[in-house]
Parts: structure tokens; C-alpha cells; sequence
């Protein structure tokens, strides 16, 4: 689908997509497009205000403010921020695939098999890529 029409439907504030509608129509597409542009953009501001306090805690450490022990809790809390921010970084990535299979018609779509992932499913997980059953497999065969 190169059609990007998604992108400019006005959809209701209290809009949810449901059965009864095609699946995948324009109206689907916005309203995931819109949940994971805001969780893309919401991920890109906890990313900055991280580097910002690792920024802050590296000059804080060349001043030379505080003792010892300070500078251990500063380091901790450097340590679990960037944990953190690979964290965010991963899901970043996970939310522009997303957004890429909604772009190219793919979205909605187990990348397994082709088959419809449900409405439910991308309702409680937009970023689900497999049916349940696909996705219960996959997990089995991990373990």
C-alpha cells in the first residue's frame, strides 16, 4: 500500500478500531500510526532528557562535586540511564518498523505466515508482528 492516506484521516478522539470494519482500512492505519508516533515521540524525549543527565552527572564528576560516594551514586544512576536508553533504543527501532510496515501495507500482517494478527492483538500490542499462536510457537521453540 503506497497509498499514505492514513496520515491525514481525521479520526474521532474516541476512535477504536473494530471488527465490524475492513481490516487494515485507512481509518485503522491512522489510528495505530497515531499510537505509535505518540510512543516513538514520547521515546525520543526520555532519550534526550537521559543524555542530558549523563551530560550533567560527566561535568558534574570533572568539577569534582561531591565525594566518593557520590560519585558511586552518580555512576549507578549513569549505568542504569543508559540501560534504560538501549532499552529505548530497541523499542525505538521495534516502533519505525512498525511504522514502516504501516507505510508499505504490511502492517496488521503475521511477517510468519501473512495472516491476519487481529484487531484485539494490535490493540493490546501495536507492535505485535505474529498471530498468537505464531507468536506462542516461536516462544516454545526459545525455551
Amino acid at each position: 500500500m503506497a497509498n499514505n492516506d492514513y496520515m491525514s484521516i481525521e479520526l474521532a478522539a474516541d476512535y477504536k478500531p473494530k471488527k465490524s470494519e475492513p481490516y487494515m482500512c485507512p481509518e485503522q492505519l491512522a489510528y495505530f500510526y497515531r499510537v505509535l508516533s505518540a510512543q516513538k515521540e514520547e521515546l525520543e524525549n526520555q532519550r534526550a532528557s537521559v543524555l542530558n543527565a549523563v551530560r550533567l552527572a560527566d561535568k558534574t564528576e570533572a568539577v569534582g562535586v561531591g565525594d566518593e560516594s557520590d560519585n558511586a551514586t552518580y555512576n549507578q544512576d549513569i549505568t542504569m540511564d543508559l540501560r534504560m536508553s538501549d532499552r529505548s533504543n530497541k523499542l525505538l527501532n521495534k516502533i519505525n518498523a512498525a511504522l514502516e510496515r504501516i507505510a508499505n501495507g504490511k502492517y496488521g500482517f503475521s511477517v510468519v505466515s501473512g495472516d491476519e494478527i487481529g484487531i484485539q492483538r494490535l490493540m493490546a500490542r501495536p507492535l505485535a508482528t505474529m498471530t498468537v499462536e505464531e507468536q506462542e510457537e516461536y516462544e516454545s521453540r526459545k525455551n
